[in-house]
Order: C-alpha cells, then structure tokens, then sequence
C-alpha cells in the first residue's frame, strides 16, 4: 500500500434490517485514520431505511434509490448490479463490505466479483440448508458466500457452516453480531414512548410484541398466525398484543380482517428502529418471523417464539432463548400459553446465554481489517459465546 493512502472500502446496504446491522459498522470504520469508508444505500427499503439513515447520523456517498411499486427480485437484482456496478469502477475500492442475505447483498457482491474487487461479508455462514426457506434470503446468503473473499462469522457455529463448504479458515473472522451493537446504543430505560406506546401498561399487562412477514408464511399461515394471536388475547386478560404491521397490501388487509377491530389488539405502523427496540426491551415475550429478532430479543432477556419451521440461527434454539414453533394456530396458542401459565419455564428461557455477540463485533471487524491490511501488527481475539451470562448492561 503506497504510503499515506488510505484503504477504501464500500459499504453497501438497502434494507432497514441491513442498515441497523451495518451503522455501527460504518461508524467503527469512520474511527481509523487509515481507512476511508464509503456508503452507497440501493434503497431497496425506502422510507425505513432513511430512519435508520437518519437516527445513526449517517449521510450515503451514493445512494440508487432503486424501489419501484411491485418490483420483482430480477428486476431488484438488476437494478443493484448495473448500480453497483458503476459506483465500483468510479471509486475502485479496495473491499466491498455486505451484510447478510438480501438481495442487495447478492447482487452488490456479484457486482465486485464481475470488476474483480475483493469481498468481505458480514454475517456469513447462516444457514438452513432448505433454499426456499426463507425465500429469497438462503441462496443470497450462500450465493454471497461463494463470492466473498472474507467472511465475518457471527457464531463459532456460523465459521462451521463454511468449514463445511470448503471455506478456508483464513479467511473466517467470529465476530459476534452487529445486531447487538445497534442495539446497546440504542435501548435507553429512560426512553419515553409518543401516543398509543405511550399509553401502554407495561406494570399490569403482558405485551406480546409481533413481527410477521415472511414471503413463505404469505396466505394461510399468515391466517393461522392472526387466528391463535385473537385467540391468546381472548384466553388471557392481562394480554396486550402490539403488531407493527407490513406495509405489504396482502398482509394489511388480512390483519385488518381478522385481528381488526379487536379490544387489546393493536395494529400499528411500522416503528422506527429506537421505539421498536425499547418496546421490545420491555414487552413481555416475542412472536415473530424475522430473522434479526432472534439475535436481538434474547440480548434483552425476551423470550422468542419463531413463526417457522426451520431458521438459519439454530444457536438460540441451543441456547434456549428462541423456540421455533411453526405456524400452526394450536401449536403456537400452546406454546405461547405455557410461558404465560408456567414461570419457570419463562424465567429458563429469559435467563439463558445470548449466543449472539457482547456489542463489539464492529470493533473487532475494524481491528481484523486494520490487521489483514497491514495497518496494525496486533492480530484481534475472535468472539467467544462462552461469556456466562446474558451481555445487555445499562
């Protein structure tokens, strides 16, 4: 590296789930005097994107703004390639740094690999070996995977999936999750909540908080999901139910039809990222169908129940923290029912190990960076699980 020159590295992200987990990292980046970081958003989340964009303080170098109303994953893929593209051969980074599995990331990475620039993947090795589950998010992981030059393993168990593969171990870094990151910097018990959060019981109700809207739970599922939340609320008193609802149409009306309308059942607009995780820092337990909040939940001591048959994070499942419960109306009525009925069994899941990361999986991004570049001579720890309780401290 001639001298004074610093390493360019262009950090790519579209989504608010991406840019939640690549802010820290941008601003860890922004720390080293070597290093000249450069944001290019796809948009492919728009308007919940910019409230990340916005709450971390963090102004793109480029920024796509490819959402179209009703776009298709080829039409999303081409529109990331072809932008991508030119921003690479304009700027000739020395690395390209993408997160996780959407389809930004695969094409973004794929955009690198056509100009030959070198790969680095946050979040690598998740897998569920099923490459219709989730949909599209499995194979743009592992497509990613199989372009990446360096990969940034959240778990011990992440690093083993690409052992699996082939990957050489060189090339693998345990990090822990950024997720976890964004999220201590974020959860304040001051916090103060505006309109119908702000009028929430915490003291004398158990909210549940929900997520739903994975492409695989579309139609019936979906309806039998909104059928077991009516009826937990109907079998407990003391329930609240608070659901940010998709902006999705199908998933809209179909909330509206069956959980509209119905006392203790709230049916809310997206949130922000800030109220979103102090709401979930004080809600009761999790349902959800997202991926982030099994890493992130059990980081505030929530009990997840997984609206899947099968995730890519298997380290809760292990840890006890997150349960996968499908999305069979008893099912998930009966296993929401007995951390409700049962407090042991609540506190078990509460109290275990998060295996996901201690906040410093930035940190120790940059440092691995700074090393492999030969800007320090100080080889990084790697993350390690076996930390004996759960991290979050305020």
């Amino acid at each position: 590296m001639p001298s004074g020159r610093k390493i360019k590295i262009l950090v790519v992200f579209g989504t608010r789930p991406e840019a939640i987990k690549m802010a820290p990292l941008v601003k860890e980046l922004q720390k080293s005097p070597n290093m000249l970081p450069i944001v290019a958003v796809t948009a492919q989340h728009r308007e919940m994107l910019d409230q990340v964009l916005d709450l971390f303080e963090i102004k793109p170098h480029y920024d796509l703004n490819i959402m179209r109303h009703g776009q298709t994953l080829s039409e999303i893929t081409g529109r990331v390639l072809e932008g991508i593209e030119n921003i690479i051969v304009k700027e000739r980074p020395d690395l390209v740094l993408v997160h996780g599995d959407t389809t930004t990331t695969f094409a973004s990475a794929l955009a690198a690999f056509y100009e030959k620039t070198p790969v680095g993947h946050v979040e690598a090795g998740l897998r569920t070996r099923d490459k219709y589950a989730p949909f599209p998010e499995e194979m743009n992981r592992r497509l990613t995977g199989a372009l990446a030059d360096f990969h940034f393993a959240p778990t011990e168990a992440a690093r083993e999936n690409l052992l699996k593969e082939g990957v050489s171990r060189d090339s693998i870094f345990v990090t822990g999750n950024t997720v976890i990151d964004a999220l201590f910097a974020s959860v304040n018990p001051e916090y103060r909540f505006e309109g119908l959060l702000g009028r929430l019981d915490f003291k004398n109700r158990r909210i549940i908080l929900v997520t739903a809207h994975r492409r695989e739970n579309w139609g019936k599922p979906m309806e039998e999901i909104f059928s077991a939340l009516a009826e937990l609320v109907d079998m407990f008193s003391d329930v609240e139910v608070v659901f940010p609802v998709h902006k999705n149409p199908a998933i809209q009306a179909l909330a509206k039809k069956l959980l509209g309308g119905r006392e203790r059942v709230h049916l809310i607009e997206p949130l922000e990222y800030a109220p979103f995780v102090n709401l979930m820092a004080r809600c009761y337990l999790v349902l959800t169908d997202s991926g982030g909040l099994q890493e992130e939940a059990p980081a505030l001591g929530k009990p997840v129940l997984v609206l899947r048959e099968i995730t890519e994070r298997p380290e809760a499942v292990e840890a006890g923290t997150v349960r996968l419960v499908g999305f069979s109306r008893s099912r998930i009525v009966r296993e929401t029912r007995r951390l409700l009925l049962d407090e042991k069994e609540y506190q078990a899941m509460a109290n275990a190990v998060n295996p996901y990361g201690d906040g410093k999986a930035s940190y120790r991004i940059r440092k691995w960076l700074e090393y492999s570049y030969g800007l320090s001579s100080e080889i990084p720890a790697e993350f390690s699980a076996d930390f004996g309780s759960r991290s979050y401290k305020k």
